[in-house]
């Protein structure tokens, strides 16, 4: 099929050239010096057309990836096995019984759309004395939320950032899924028992971007979800402010903030008869980068 569009090209290429130049030499000198012919006059609007074209793609797709460190601190209350309590561990407490921790986001964006697989696993574990016996409990918490946004308001301030983009103002909604596993595993008297409790949370959000001048810059997020399909309610808000650079020649934003998420989750325990219930604010200070590739 290419082959003979190919063919067709050339017989009408041909003819079209027989025909120029079996023209009266008289019928071109009729156009006056410097005016267009009908021929550049064509290329000339088919060039524009690209070029409009070309400006209405969007920009390359980016992947950006920041790692970072969420010195958190728990605040609620909890129920399991009938049993109530409630929860005040301090980041000084979280991180004296903390044995791993793993925090970071990837996105990926074209400056209009974007994704982005945000996450935290922790471990965490402690030993006490229960009727004198060693009694040991470990705790395994992992948080992921995939969503996706779209950057539905833009402005320019005026100037350019290090990296040689727009300064701009831009606010983008977003939605996504939120997925929460808590593990704890008991071992006492040479038995181990390991119970979990997982839930997934729709939420849609808004995120905020702002270039105060050529380095610094000012992000946040906020979002609500749950809705009884998950959680009966949970949100989370953050914010960053930060500062450009280059790192091993890539852009890359140091950034320094704070993180809430709040989950109100309640379901059938593992007794039968009583209910487990997380209804804990997970708050504190973020410290990370983000590198662009």
């Amino acid at each position: 099929m290419f082959r003979c569009k190919g063919a067709i090209a050339r017989v009408l290429a041909g003819s079209a050239f027989l025909l120029l130049s079996s023209l009266p030499q008289a019928a071109a000198q009729q156009v006056p010096p410097g005016q267009p012919t009908a021929t550049s006059a064509a290329i000339s609007a088919l060039d524009a057309g690209n070029a409009a074209e070309a400006s209405s793609l969007p920009d390359r797709w980016k992947l950006i990836v920041s790692p970072y460190v969420w010195a958190l601190s728990l605040d609620g209350d909890a129920s399991l096995a009938g049993f109530d309590t409630h929860v005040d561990v301090p980041f000084s407490e979280t991180l004296k019984h903390l044995d791993l921790a793993i925090m970071g986001n990837v996105e990926v964006t074209n400056g209009r759309f974007g994704f982005y697989v945000d996450g935290q696993y922790a471990q965490t574990s402690q030993e006490e004395e229960l009727l004198s016996n060693e009694l040991a409990v470990g705790i395994t918490t992992t948080t992921l939320a995939l969503g996706a946004f779209y950057r539905a308001y833009e402005v320019e301030l005026g100037g350019l950032t290090v990296f040689n983009e727009a300064r701009v103002f831009a606010l983008e909604p977003t939605i996504g899924l939120r997925w929460t596993k808590l593990e704890a595993t008991v071992d006492a008297l040479g038995l181990s028992v390991t119970k979990q409790a997982n839930w997934t949370d729709p939420f849609i959000g808004l995120r905020l971007n702002a270039d105060l001048d050529e380095r610094w810059n000012l992000w946040a997020e906020a979002d609500i979800g749950g809705f009884d399909i998950g959680s009966k309610i949970s949100y989370s808000a953050q914010a960053f402010l930060g500062y450009r650079t280059f790192v091993l020649d890539h852009p890359t934003v140091l950034r320094l903030g704070y993180r809430v998420t709040a989950q109100d989750f309640e379901t059938d325990d593992f007794t039968g008869s009583n209910k487990f219930q997380w209804d804990v604010t997970q708050h504190g200070p973020i410290i990370g980068f983000s590198m662009q590739f």
